[in-house]
């Protein structure tokens, strides 16, 4: 690896010596917002003349290098207005551009990283961004902005559930998803059980959701990254806006520390439906809140520092039996340096900590639980030449699990007090990633990621036979958890078992004419925390845990095709997307896995393999009056969990099973409508295959009881799901010579008033005997009202 390392950097080395002996000088700066000096991602700053550009990074810096000469400059941006003028490039410039805010193009519906001809030549594919207006357009249950249900509508990807924040990209689990708020990693993603996700939309500034060809500088989950940046804040005047709900209400202040240097974000959000809960005579609680804030300050040309936080939690209790508590607290200290105007960098240390508190009174115990992790990364981006850009780094991260804890309540509980055993592992990655424009219709991205996770010394570790934690039970052909044949201790230094991966990345974009291209990518990716669960979608109890001894990482193999075309001069577009991947090392759990408090959770796995594999289609309208998107995915994800050995039968008899997550069919189809200046209607409508299930298939009687017997793991499903959710913007008149800007949302969920099945239950009818199959859903038409506003 050492040797592969050294020569890959001597021949791009070789590559720009020669490529800078020609004559040639640098552009470079940050392009920022006129009205607040925010800096703005993904600006495209494009040179006609010479069919070439760049865009701006994740802090609005951008660098070119190009032959001396003049030449017109044009700067596009989605929602600002275009800026072209003529510039001479005879020396090293710096040049910082402010954009104009383009009311006119306030209201377009764009959902990919830009709609321009450049994004055709670029060889990124399987990439989605969403725009925080756009987002607080879709309808949603009770009408607050949901940033994982608008992601949902977007081909790929499909929801966890009803009530669930979690989402499935491309067949996956919820767990193998990446999440990142200003670098930080978020655990949970879900307020009040899933029904909210714990992302403020008035404080994002972008987002952008990497399905395929993930570039090498993100690492540890195998199925997407959701990557999502805050706003730094006004740092040219003091502004507020908010929005009051049925449920829950919001606000946010920005403003400068120093003008023109220093700036500053609070954001909050509240639920408040449970103060009216005593109306009804009910003792019950259920409510979270939220809190965002940033700190922005630019000490110099070449150096900016940055402070970000996010600290949420939510509390749910029924009565004086039960109350829970938990929530996602992060932090982040961010440091930009400008070497030169080519070459900038960002240092982060991050903490960010998962936590779990259950109290039941019933029973007088107390159960604590969660994972804290401490992140140090150093990423620089490296600006060769107008053909060749480098990024690389290095990111270490050391975790602590805490898989929980019982503490009695009071002193007479009868309770002793019961500690799982804590868990620690240190993950650690260096990568590079090469953009190269090889000619004017194939541009290439290429890198390499080398990860290795370190699973840590820990109190005690079960030592089992022949190191199989699981046995087959030849008598009953079923699988059973191994007793121990003894115990062993490290020091907190030891490591129980070391992994190490090489994952390349590799995508290819060769342009076809000036509207279309043909683009390729492959990905191969490590994960080495789990996520131990009974459902299907993320909930408050579920418990991570490191790959050791007993438990290997994921790893995955991806490789996707792709046509990509804008025409009718980029009213429209349209991306068709082909992919096929496989994961090796996918858990799956035995029958009768007891989860919970389970001090030896090896003793409840199997290691199986996963693939899945489809086709995306998304077509968009990206002016007008009218605008929108149809995404289609059809697509398969399954599971297989063979024997270990010719006597055992491994999960389903050791063939191929639908994954929980596996949706043959979905369809979203997403609308905007401008009626006029003050009214606008938006919709989207969703159907999906149901949900893969196991049902019983037969009974038998066993002392006067009926005993289900359980088909094929997975070899059912729940019905269809279906709905049409719209709603009304409403702009009232904006009064002369006042800053005040407010509106209206009408919002109805489920418009047919579907009762889509969350589950099916199967009991016996006590007064008749029979067995009987119940539907439990969650939401059937739910209307909504918001009023939003900014100062």
């Amino acid at each position: 690896m050492k040797n592969f390392m050294l020569w890959f950097t001597i021949a791009i080395s070789l590559y720009s010596v020669s490529l800078n002996a020609q004559e040639k000088v640098t552009l470079s700066g940050v392009i920022s917002e006129e009205k607040s000096n925010e800096t703005l991602i993904g600006v495209n700053i494009l040179f006609p003349e010479i069919s070439t550009g760049t865009t701006t990074n994740e802090y609005g810096f951008y660098s070119i290098t190009l032959p001396k000469g003049t030449y017109t400059i044009t700067i596009r941006y989605l929602g600002y207005t275009t800026v072209n003028e003529t510039i001479e490039l005879n020396n090293d410039i710096t040049k910082n551009i402010s954009l104009v805010e383009s009311i006119e193009s306030l209201n377009e519906v764009v959902i990919t990283e830009d709609i321009e001809k450049l994004s055709i030549k670029k060889p990124q594919m399987s990439v989605n961004k969403l725009t925080s207006s756009t987002i607080k357009k879709i309808p949603v249950v009770l009408g607050e902005a949901d940033i994982i249900k608008a992601i949902t509508l977007l081909p790929g990807v499909t929801s966890a559930g009803e009530a669930s924040s979690g989402f499935n990209v491309r067949g996956g689990s919820a767990d193998q998803n990446l999440i990142l708020l200003d670098e930080a990693i978020i655990y949970n993603s879900s307020h009040l059980f899933g029904f909210f996700s714990v992302f403020n939309p008035d404080a994002i500034k972008d987002l952008r959701l990497y399905k395929g060809g993930i570039p090498a500088r993100y690492g540890g989950r195998v199925s997407s990254v959701l990557d999502i940046y805050q706003k730094e804040g006004n740092s040219k005047k003091f502004g507020i806006n908010g929005g009051i709900g049925i449920v829950a209400s919001r606000l946010l202040a920005e403003g400068p520390i120093k003008k023109d240097k220093g700036s500053f974000l609070f954001g909050g959000r509240s639920s408040y439906a449970h103060l009216f809960l005593p109306l009804f005579d009910l003792n019950n609680i259920a409510y979270f809140y939220d809190l965002n804030t940033k700190l922005s300050y630019k000490l110099n040309d070449r150096n900016n520092i940055y402070l970000s936080g996010y600290f949420g939690r939510d509390v749910f209790r029924i009565e004086d039996t039960f109350e829970n508590t938990y929530g996602n607290s992060v932090l982040n200290f961010r440091w930009n340096h400008l070497f030169s105007d080519k070459l900038f960098s960002n240092l982060s240390l991050i903490y960010s900590d998962y936590y779990y508190d259950l109290k039941l009174s019933f029973v007088e115990f107390d159960w604590v639980s969660g994972i804290q992790n401490f992140n140090a990364k150093y990423d620089f981006k490296h600006y060769l030449s107008d053909k060749l850009k480098l990024q690389y780094g290095l990111n270490s991260i050391y975790y602590k699990f805490n898989p929980g804890e019982i503490n009695p309540t009071v002193e007479t509980s009868g309770i002793n007090p019961f500690k799982l055993i804590d868990k620690y592992a240190f993950e650690n990655a260096l990568y590079l990633d090469a953009g190269h424009q090889v000619s004017k219709k194939l541009a290439l991205s290429y890198g390499l990621r080398l990860s290795s996770f370190l699973r840590l010394g820990q109190d005690e570790l079960n030592i089992y036979a022949n190191d199989q934690p699981v046995v087959f039970n030849d008598d009953f052909q079923i699988y059973e958890k191994a007793d121990p044949i003894g115990t062993e201790s490290f020091n907190r230094n030891d490591a129980i078992a070391k992994f190490f991966n090489l994952e390349p990345r590799f995508s290819a974009a060769y342009q076809i004419n000036s509207n279309s291209s043909l683009k390729a990518s492959y990905n191969r990716m490590s994960q080495y925390l789990h996520l131990l669960s009974n459902t299907n979608s993320p909930t408050p109890l579920d418990v991570w845990t490191p790959s050791g001894k007993y438990v290997k990482p994921q790893l995955l193999d991806q490789y996707a095709i792709g046509y990509f075309k804008n025409f009718n001069n980029d009213v429209y577009s349209l991306e068709i997307e082909s992919f096929y991947k496989t994961i090796k090392n996918r858990i799956d759990y035995i029958d009768g896995a007891d989860l919970i408090a389970n001090n030896a959770i090896e003793q409840a796995i199997l290691n199986g393999e996963a693939r899945a594999y489809g086709l995306e289609f998304l077509l968009r309208k990206n002016e007008g009056r009218f605008k929108g998107w149809l995404a289609y995915t059809l697509s398969k994800s399954e599971q297989q969990t063979k024997g270990r050995t010719p006597n055992e039968l491994g999960i389903n008899n050791g063939n191929w099973y639908n994954t929980p997550f596996d949706k043959t069919h979905d369809i979203s189809i997403t609308t905007s409508y401008k009626l006029n200046d003050r009214w606008e209607i938006n919709s989207n409508f969703l159907f999906q295959t149901g949900q893969p299930v196991t049902f019983p298939n037969s009974q038998y009687v066993y002392n006067g009881i009926n005993i289900p017997n359980y088909g094929e793991r997975n070899d059912n499903r729940l019905p269809a799901y279906s709905r049409l959710d719209v709603s009304l913007k409403y702009q009232p008149k904006r009064a002369k010579n006042k800053n005040w800007q407010s509106h209206w949302v009408f919002g109805i969920y489920n418009i047919y008033n579907r009762r889509n099945a969350q589950s099916i239950n199967f009991s016996q009818n006590t007064t008749t005997g029979f067995n009987e199959a119940t539907r439990f859903s969650i939401f059937g038409i739910v209307p909504s009202i918001s009023y939003n506003f900014k100062l």
